[in-house]
C-alpha cells in the first residue's frame, strides 16, 4: 500500500456489537486516510467494495465541501425553505439568492458603505418600495439602531436612552 497518498488501510470488517451485527449482518469496508495538508486522520466506513479507497476518500472530502456549501448558504443567502422540488426550482432560488448577494456586495463597495452585508439586507428589505436613491437609504438609516448578527433578533429600545437624570 503506498502511504505517500495518505491511504493507511483498506480492510472489510464485519460488525461485532450484539445489536450492531444483528441490525447490520452484511460485510463493510473501513478505509483510514491521513491528509497530507492538516495532518488528521480519518476513517470511513463504507459498503461500497467498487470504488478505489482514495476514491471514497476523495468522495467523503467533498461530501463536506458540500455540507460547508450548504452551510454558507443557510447563513449569508438567508435560504430557509425551498419554494420547488425539482432540480430546477432549487437551482434556480440558489442563484437568485447568490445574485442578490453579489449585487448587494457591488453596492456596499461601490456606495462606500460601513454596514455589513446583514444589515444592507435588513434596510433595502424594508426600503425596497421607497422612491429614492439608494445611497439617499443609507445615508438616512438611522445610526443609532443596533443590528446583530442574528437576523431574528430586533432591538426594540436603547435603554440607555431612557435613563432617567440623577
Amino acid at each position: 500500500m503506498d502511504t505517500s497518498s495518505g491511504l493507511r488501510c483498506d480492510q472489510t470488517i464485519r460488525l461485532i456489537g450484539p445489536k450492531t451485527s444483528l441490525r447490520y449482518p452484511q460485510p463493510l469496508r473501513r478505509i483510514a486516510f491521513v491528509d497530507g495538508e492538516s495532518g488528521k486522520r480519518f476513517v470511513f466506513l463504507t459498503n461500497d467494495f467498487r470504488l478505489a479507497a482514495l476514491t471514497v476518500c476523495q468522495l467523503y472530502r467533498r461530501r463536506w465541501d458540500v455540507e460547508t456549501f450548504f452551510k454558507w448558504i443557510k447563513q449569508y443567502l438567508r435560504i430557509k425553505a425551498f419554494f420547488g422540488t425539482s432540480m430546477n426550482a432549487v437551482k434556480t432560488q440558489i442563484w437568485i439568492a447568490i445574485s442578490v448577494y453579489v449585487l448587494l456586495a457591488i453596492s456596499k463597495k461601490r456606495l462606500g458603505l460601513t454596514h455589513n452585508l446583514a444589515q444592507i439586507l435588513q434596510i433595502v428589505s424594508v426600503t425596497i418600495f421607497e422612491k429614492c436613491p439608494i445611497f439617499e437609504v443609507f445615508s438616512h438609516a438611522e445610526t443609532t439602531t443596533e443590528y446583530t448578527d442574528d437576523p431574528k433578533q430586533l432591538t426594540l429600545f436603547d435603554l440607555e436612552l431612557l435613563k432617567l437624570p440623577g
